[in-house]
């Protein structure tokens, strides 16, 4: 699945070059979008009084984008067991180059904060992210 953001003015620093720390912000757009494209979005979690902190986050910058760059940002599912979702992204460029690569991990806990047995707990949305994991 893919999602494009067209990288902003207010984006970019005074050579203008997009500021590092859009990447992990264009990250997070893309994970909100990846999620409502699968029938889970964020809105519909936390009606389940499902949280999903972010547990950890990298970033590996490949080459820089401007305004008014599209960067077209695909988000696959590379491991999950029902406890910590891990997610890479790729980034390319309108030409097709790899601009960054990154990837996050969350948990899922209730809104007392304890981690969610998602397989007993949540089975559709187990089911769903499973079905998704790529090799």
């Amino acid at each position: 699945m893919e999602y494009i953001h067209n990288v902003q003015y207010y984006e970019t620093d005074k050579m203008g070059i997009t500021h590092h720390s859009n990447y992990i912000r264009w990250m997070e757009e893309a994970r909100i979008d990846f999620l409502s494209q699968i029938g889970w979005d964020y809105a519909k979690l936390e009606e389940m009084g499902i949280i999903s902190p972010v547990l950890s986050v990298t970033c590996d910058y490949k080459q820089s984008t401007t305004f008014p760059d599209s960067v077209h940002i695909s988000v696959l599912v590379k491991e999950f067991k029902g406890v910590k979702l891990h997610l890479a992204y790729e980034m390319k460029n309108q030409d097709g180059g790899t601009v960054c690569k990154g990837t996050s991990s969350h948990a899922f806990l209730n809104r007392e904060g304890r981690p969610i047995r998602m397989k007993d707990e949540k089975p559709e949305l187990f089911e769903a992210l499973s079905s998704l994991v790529s090799a």
